[in-house]
């Protein structure tokens, strides 16, 4: 795609940026980058038919789209090293989830963004990072039993995530039974529901969420799915789940830009977009993109680091 956008020396690219962080990391291993982005195209538990592991690679050729440049912050990115860590071979299954798992523990940087796949994957990375408390962005609870894409927090539970330390924002009306909500309850899970964030505004609600998820951990540790199917299907008609009067595409953005800005948030996924569905305008694919860049925006206002 690169070669067929106008290329402007001023105008420097989000995809380039993510290649040289990568060369720069390859020449010198004892870096430290600041964000990984690791592909997990998980896509064969999904509960309903998906080609999910397509999105990876579409979310990185969309990147070429974009610039380093947020202006609403005065961020470059350029000054973050950022470096794509490829794909997970095989994610799904047992050792499939495995070698996820591996994969993020081993990454040594502030944040690590996964690109799903199914929302399998929120359980593989959450283990991954060690995770002490979950935020999801999701229309579902993923309460169900089993190992599909509607049981990684079920799992992660059951693994011995506190529950009281798990928020869910978004979760929608008649996307949900009465079960699960009332396994929600149980746990000890605390639900927002979409109501909340339009009354509230996304921004608090993100700071609230967080918070919970910290809980009263020494040293907390905060997973955060961003499953995209939350949002309104006018803007990601590539999530097969995803229904009318969701959340905004600016909402979805601005709570990647929150996770990415939270010192306790040491990873990110991305989930449940199939990259074969998107309109012909990749509007779903390109608002995964976007999500990653303003995961890194907020990367970079963190305090306690040093920039690149």
């Amino acid at each position: 795609m690169t070669d067929a956008l106008r290329q402007d020396p001023r105008w420097p690219r989000a995809a380039a940026w993510l290649a040289a962080g990568t060369h720069r990391w390859r020449e010198e291993p004892s870096l430290v980058p600041a964000m990984g982005l690791l592909g997990v195209p998980a896509h064969l538990t999904s509960i309903s038919p998906t080609n999910a592991h397509t999105t990876p690679a579409a979310v990185r050729e969309a990147l070429a789209r974009y610039s380093v440049w947020a202006e609403s912050s005065v961020v470059d990115l350029r000054d973050l090293l950022g470096v794509d860590l490829g794909d997970i071979v095989h994610p799904d299954g047992p050792e499939g989830e495995a070698r996820t798992t591996a994969a993020v523990s081993a990454f040594p940087g502030r944040l690590l963004v996964a690109l799903g796949g199914d929302n399998s994957i929120t359980y593989a990375v959450a283990g991954g990072s060690h995770a002490t408390g979950l935020v999801t962005l999701d229309a579902h609870h993923d309460l169900r039993d089993g190992t599909t894409n509607g049981s990684p927090v079920q799992r992660l539970i059951e693994g011995g995530l506190d529950g009281r330390r798990v928020v869910q924002i978004g979760i929608s009306d008649f996307a949900n039974s009465p079960q699960y909500a009332a396994r929600a309850r149980a746990h000890g899970i605390t639900i927002l529901h979409r109501d909340e964030v339009e009354a509230r505004g996304i921004s608090a609600v993100m700071a609230d969420a967080l918070r919970l998820a910290a809980g009263d951990v020494d040293e907390p540790r905060i997973h955060v799915d961003l499953d995209v199917d939350v949002c309104d299907r006018s803007v990601v008609p590539a999530c097969p789940a995803a229904a009318p009067g969701g959340l905004s595409a600016y909402q979805l953005r601005q709570a990647a830009r929150a996770a990415g800005a939270d010192s306790n948030v040491v990873s990110i996924d991305l989930a449940e977009v199939d990259a074969t569905a998107d309109a012909a305008d990749g509007r779903t694919v390109r608002l995964v993109a976007l999500c990653v860049l303003e995961a890194a925006a907020g990367l970079a206002t963190r305090g306690g680091w040093q920039r690149e």
